[in-house]
């Protein structure tokens, strides 16, 4: 037997590589559009293709079981929304129900939307997107992915990719690592990975955390517990009111039209939220009146609101999550909950040790601190061969990159509802490719033009307008942003909804092949 030279074994390798990559050429589907994520960003996507650009082929690929994105991942008790389904709902479909809703309620919405729109054909689930390679020769993403149910690996081509995968990482929270966690005797649990055996009754339950998980969790648990303490850093703001919509109610009595009461009560609410907004900057000491007005009101003048529920900063620097029949501050009202605010020295056998060297005895203990980033969907991106450093693109308005071509990413509103800005994405995606039709072009990539070049460039989100703990971790791995609104990912939804629509899509920032 003779074995291969050098040069030949070169030439059979490359000629081997060749072989196996033509053959995944034949083997790969390929559609017009890839939506990545069957989440509420997804499934709005595609319903909007298929409303706005009939005809276009395309695919969701979902690498959970099921719809439902935050709605299927999440299962600790109480998961319900923190912003109003008037507006988290989508604008083409009316939400019915109280404003605020559980899991189940936005996934049977979400179910109705892919039923009665004929989606479900395009959405494959159990798909777990591996890498994803642009081809300036081809014009082409390649995706590749493994099917979690079989181990089977599947490739796509595509024309355009529409990332919907969502911000954080869907398979692990976000726990910091303290000392001594590993000597407590009872159960750690993060809420984003809630286990079906976990049985509180009676129990001393602490939760970690102070947003909306905390928000939501404590006040279903806390009939269950022996007793549960939300142990916090520093406080967070919230709003309290009625889970309704006066407006809605008096409506409904008139018997208009659902589509009528959907559009109206929508506006009011964005209307409120704007001014709202508005004034959280101009008066902030107002609105931080208001807000602890709201909690004072249940918990009376001798709670030390103060120490608990006043934050060092001014409202809306991170969000503010609604509290519907002020059903956590009842909790604490009743005796069943209560709040201790201060730092962790260490877990101990029993419990938590404080830094002011207050023990918390505890048989369970969540830990509700947060997401871990997801960096378009902890996908490998290359383009033309070379890895892609998102860190080293600068944003064109949130939703493109410098350098990334045939590509969006959904990235939702901080102070609005996440879907606003989804719908407003899938205008401009849809426009974007009816434009690239005409124009016969294959390729569209965002540039920064002469004018921008010498524009200094920041971090994706300026901290001083907003800083919720999970962007300060990993804003190292975002893109950048410049001083001009073009290259920014703006946090206004009522300028954005006025703006979106009335992108100069020949723009000198948008270059064409």
């Amino acid at each position: 037997m003779t074995w291969p030279n050098e040069k030949q074994e070169k030439t059979m390798t490359a000629t081997a590589t060749i072989t196996r990559a033509t053959s995944a050429a034949r083997s790969a589907e390929h559609f017009d559009v890839l939506i990545v994520g069957a989440g509420i960003s997804g499934i709005g996507s595609a319903y909007h293709l298929t409303a706005q650009l009939p005809g276009t082929s395309f695919v969701v690929l979902e690498s959970q079981q099921s719809f439902g994105g935050t709605w299927l991942t999440h299962r600790y008790p109480g998961i319900r929304s923190d912003s109003d389904l008037h507006t988290f709902g989508y604008r083409f479909k009316p939400w019915t129900s109280a404003p605020i809703a559980t899991a189940a309620e936005i996934l049977s919405y979400m179910g109705e939307v892919i039923a009665e729109n004929g989606l479900e054909p395009h959405i494959r689930y159990l798909h777990r997107i591996s890498s994803a390679s642009w081809s300036s020769t081809t014009h082409l993403w390649t995706i590749e992915a493994v099917r979690t149910d079989s181990g089977e690996a599947v490739s796509f081509t595509a024309n355009f990719l529409w990332m919907c995968q969502g911000y954080y990482r869907h398979s692990q929270g976000y726990t910091p690592q303290w000392q001594g966690m590993e000597t407590f005797k009872g159960r750690i649990v993060h809420p984003q990975a809630w286990p079906d055996d976990l049985d509180i009754g009676g129990k001393k339950v602490i939760v970690i955390g102070s947003g909306a998980t905390a928000a939501t969790l404590i006040p279903a648990i806390a009939d269950q517990c022996g007793h549960v303490t939300m142990l916090q850093r520093s406080p967070t703001y919230f709003r309290t009111g009625r889970n309704a919509i006066e407006l809605a109610e008096t409506l409904r009595q008139l018997q208009v039209k659902e589509e009528w009461i959907h559009e109206i009560v929508r506006r009011k609410i964005l209307y409120d939220q704007a001014t709202f907004t508005r004034l959280s900057f101009e008066k902030p000491e107002a609105v931080k009146k208001e807000l602890l007005d709201g909690i004072r009101a249940v918990l009376g003048p001798d709670y030390d609101i103060e120490t608990h529920f006043t934050p060092k900063y001014r409202p809306w620097r991170q969000r503010i999550a609604f509290v519907p029949e002020a059903d956590l501050f009842q909790g604490i009202k009743s005796g069943k909950a209560s709040v201790v605010t201060d730092e962790i020295e260490q877990f101990c056998e029993q419990g938590i040790l404080l830094k002011s060297g207050r023990m918390l005895d505890a048989d369970i203990i969540i830990t509700a601190t947060g997401f871990n980033l997801n960096v378009l969907g902890d996908i490998a991106f290359t383009v033309d061969g070379k890895p892609l450093d998102f860190a080293q693109s600068v944003t064109y308005r949130g939703m493109m990159f410098t350098g990334v071509p045939n590509m969006v990413w959904v990235f939702g509103y901080f102070r609005a509802s996440w879907t606003l800005r989804a719908d407003l994405v899938a205008d401009f995606v849809c426009r974007l490719l009816a434009h690239m039709k005409r124009k016969g072009a294959n390729k569209v990539v965002p540039a920064l033009r002469p004018q921008d070049r010498d524009m200094p460039l920041q971090s994706w989100i300026d901290p001083e307008n907003f800083n919720p703990g999970y962007i300060m971790r990993d804003m190292h791995l975002l893109p950048r942003r410049g001083d001009k609104p073009e290259w920014q990912h703006s946090q206004d939804y009522w300028a954005e909804k006025d703006e979106f629509p009335a992108i100069d899509l020949d723009d000198a920032a948008f270059v064409y092949d």
